[in-house]
């Protein structure tokens, strides 16, 4: 992903959570990825896919069980 394209995602998910915390960063040694954060806390990756001619992009979140307790 270069820097256009993770702007891009930044300002999206920004407003779609309507949380400016969110923060896409740039993997390193990783040009199909990004990282996601929510101020310091790292949430996920968005991976671009762009195998059909028409690209998309995923976000993986691991939810640990342990998360979920009180």
């Amino acid at each position: 992903m270069d820097v256009t394209e993770i702007r891009k995602l930044d300002t999206y998910l920004k407003k779609c959570f309507n949380n400016p915390l969110i923060r896409v960063v740039p993997r390193p040694k990783k040009d199909d990825s990004a990282e996601v954060y929510i101020g310091e806390e790292f949430i996920g990756v968005l991976f671009v896919d762009d195998e059909d001619d028409d690209k998309s992009y995923n976000f993986q979140m691991a939810i640990l069980e342990t998360d979920l307790e009180p």
